[in-house]
């Protein structure tokens, strides 16, 4: 019998490993799918009984991806699921309505509450994200369904001092008429208007060191 040539050899192997699925790990292969918002894999793959809260290796959940890619299709592939968590955390602690919030996802923000996604939890909340990103609406549908505004982090950080640092700077005048506490200081001591400062939004700066010197106006 003729042995193979090495030639021979290395093309068989090369065609074997091409025949391989993409992910030998079927998580994988959700998360996957969430990221390229693949509906239809994403369904069959629940389907065949896989875990939908379920963390990889870098602590990330289907619904989490699908979140923070802004993945429809995904994120309602994965709500339909009876046992899916829909306030699973991530490895970094956050939730799908977090980073649909960060996102300024109205839509998905939306879908995930319907869902029974929480809008309060303890340390940092969707409305922190929310007050951090774009906005577009979200902040104020949070506080609407009950979002608490002066919500604290583990640092003592609100949403007034997050959206006067790196969020929409319209979104102020927003939550401070809905009752945000200007004087309120984080660990550091740093309040509203130092974390306007640091921002560089000089603008914003008088306004809430006024508010934070009578908290009580309004």
């Amino acid at each position: 019998m003729t042995c193979p040539s090495r030639r021979q050899v290395l093309t068989l192997g090369l065609l074997a490993a091409l025949a391989l699925p993409a992910s030998a790990e079927p998580l994988d292969d959700l998360i996957k799918a969430a990221e390229m918002d693949d509906g239809r894999t994403v369904s069959t793959l629940l389907n065949q009984g896989l875990n939908p809260n379920a963390q990889d290796a870098r602590g990330r959940t289907a619904l989490t991806v699908a979140a923070r890619e802004q993945a429809r299709a995904a994120l309602q592939a994965l709500l339909t699921s009876p046992k899916l968590d829909v306030d699973r955390p991530n490895g970094n602690n956050e939730t799908a309505l977090m980073l649909a919030a960060i996102r300024g996802s109205l839509p998905l923000a939306q879908l995930l509450v319907q869902r029974g996604a929480s809008v309060n939890r303890p340390g940092w909340t969707p409305l922190h994200y929310a007050a951090s990103g774009p906005d577009n609406g979200v902040a104020t549908w949070l506080l609407a369904q009950g979002a608490q505004v002066d919500a604290r982090s583990e640092n003592g950080t609100t949403p007034l001092m997050m959206a006067a640092r790196y969020g929409n700077s319209d979104l102020v005048p927003v939550l401070l008429k809905a009752g945000a506490n200007a004087a309120l200081k984080n660990e550091q001591g740093l309040g509203a208007a130092d974390f306007a400062r640091l921002g560089g939004r000089d603008r914003l700066v008088p306004e809430l060191a006024a508010r934070a010197a009578t908290p009580d106006a309004k």
